[in-house]
């Protein structure tokens, strides 16, 4: 079966959201969207708010057998993964984008009256998803400048 790419993005970001719910994360708002650029995952964990981007891939992948555990269908980290193609979703996140997505971050913080002094990070979760045994991994990408 063949994931079309918005059904694609949508599976990635609930994958992404329970991966950061079980990482202790509060999730505050999906796909908060103006007309110049979108976020799709805002968090909170420990006084901060953590922007996040999320890239989602259809692909097969292996994991080792002495790798972290997987809760559900979701890995806790990525070190176990090998994935089989050279393409990196993450590297879709490119200059336009990160200025686009800044301005979003500026825009959700002065609309939600967070203050100046407000400790934010923006993160890029890359979920690579394998159609035949319906399980994902996630890569994440920490505290990427903006």
């Amino acid at each position: 079966m063949v994931i079309h790419t918005r059904t694609k993005g949508n599976i990635g970001e609930n994958v992404a959201c329970t991966f950061l719910e079980r990482k202790g994360f509060i999730i505050l708002d999906r796909n908060y969207s103006r007309k110049w650029g979108e976020l799709d995952i805002i968090g909170q964990k420990d006084d901060v708010i953590h922007f996040f981007e999320v890239k989602s891939v259809t692909d097969n992948f292996s994991s080792n057998s002495s790798g972290p555990a997987v809760i559900g269908a979701i890995s806790r980290e990525i070190s176990d993964i090998k994935i089989t193609s050279v393409h990196k979703p993450e590297e879709n996140v490119h200059g336009l984008k990160i200025r686009h997505i800044r301005r979003m971050v500026e825009t959700y913080l002065a609309e939600e009256k967070y203050g100046l002094d407000v400790e934010f990070q923006f993160h890029i979760l890359s979920v690579y998803m394998n159609e035949k045994t319906r399980r994902a991994r996630v890569k994440w990408l920490k505290n990427v400048i903006l």
